[in-house]
């Protein structure tokens, strides 16, 4: 008798240690699961200028904020300089699913979402405030809507400046010295279409090739933001600068639709309000800049030229008619509403 119940304790006791054992793998189990459920999610974000233009200033606070809010919960992995390709390549790449997120013109996206160019028509703001208001009206919430079938998200919009002319071998005062201009563009509809208005030979390529093509001489100008032309160091290539301003250039912070998806809504909060932060940061760069690297353009030894913005104007008002067939009378006339 004794012998069978030293027997039982016995068999109690190893069948305890083993349903311990099997409690404490599958604690450990679970622990494991736990630990890959916070494995950061990890997002590049590629743009063509580099670190130092606002783009990229804004986009490193735009990384530090969403890395701070989230406890480290989303990684973004910032890519200049072209490094994940060009403005075109970054935006085909989004919409196949291989590129998740960018900040570009508006007027490289409306290859596409045609819409998303408006606010690149010629002459259509006279100072950065008025463009900014635009640029957060409820019609602009209405067209980035339309990204939405290109499998894009638009978080916020980042300021480029308004775009001006550098030339090689002559300056630009007026209309006239526009003509024949072997001029560079962005794959940009709206400016293609204002050079062309103008009398230039406008040619689209790729941005991070500019500079060496300057360079080599297969363009005799070029147009550009001054804060892009002082940051990306175009006034080496070119002698002359005409603030033309002929085109605002907003730029829309952009994330992959599937992935945006994929958070949950503090996660999305945590996004939006990063990229909110980092588009006032870019605005006041942009217009900071603006101001001021002119004289920085003068020293460096650009000779700048002020034409008459109204003459360009008047020239290129066939521009806002030829789209207004793509946009649509009815948001023509909310446009020009809203602007006045």
């Amino acid at each position: 008798m004794a012998k069978r119940i030293v027997s039982s304790a016995i068999c109690a006791l190893l069948l305890f240690s083993f349903c311990g054992c099997r409690q404490k793998q599958k604690n450990g189990a679970e622990s494991q699961v736990e630990v890959k459920e916070k494995t950061p999610v990890t997002i590049k974000l590629g743009f063509s200028t580099n670190m130092e233009d606002p783009r990229g200033v804004a986009s490193k606070l735009f990384k530090d904020e969403v890395e701070k809010n989230s406890d480290g919960a989303i990684i973004i992995d910032i890519h200049p300089d072209g490094n994940l390709g060009s403005d075109a390549d970054l935006i085909s790449g989004i919409i196949a699913g291989s590129v998740d997120m960018t900040v570009s013109s508006a007027g490289n996206f409306a290859v596409y979402a045609t819409k998303i160019g408006i606010s690149a028509l010629p002459f259509l703001f006279s100072d950065f405030e008025s463009a900014w208001r635009f640029m957060d009206s409820g019609i602009i919430k209405e067209v980035n809507k339309t990204m939405a079938e290109f499998n894009m998200v638009v978080l916020s919009h980042y300021d480029n400046g308004f775009r001006c002319v550098t030339t090689t071998n002559k300056p630009v005062k007026s209309v006239a010295d526009m003509k024949g201009l072997n001029i560079r563009t962005p794959p940009n509809q709206i400016v293609m279409e204002t050079m062309s208005t103008l009398g230039a030979n406008p040619k689209p390529y790729d941005f991070t090739k500019l500079k060496q093509a300057l360079t080599d001489g297969l363009f005799d100008s070029q147009e550009n933001p001054i804060p892009v032309i002082f940051n990306n160091k175009l006034f080496e290539e070119q002698k002359y600068l005409a603030i033309t301003n002929h085109s605002y250039d907003a730029m829309p912070l952009v994330i992959r639709k599937g992935l945006w998806d994929s958070f949950d809504a503090e996660s999305q909060k945590i996004l939006l309000d990063a990229a909110k932060k980092a588009q006032d940061l870019d605005r006041q760069l942009v217009k900071a800049q603006t101001e001021s690297y002119v004289d920085k353009l003068k020293e460096a030894g650009m000779t700048i030229t002020t034409p008459n913005l109204k003459e360009f104007a008047a020239a290129t008002n066939t521009v806002m008619d030829t789209f207004a067939t793509i946009y649509g009378e009815d948001l023509i006339a909310k446009m020009r509403e809203a602007i006045k």
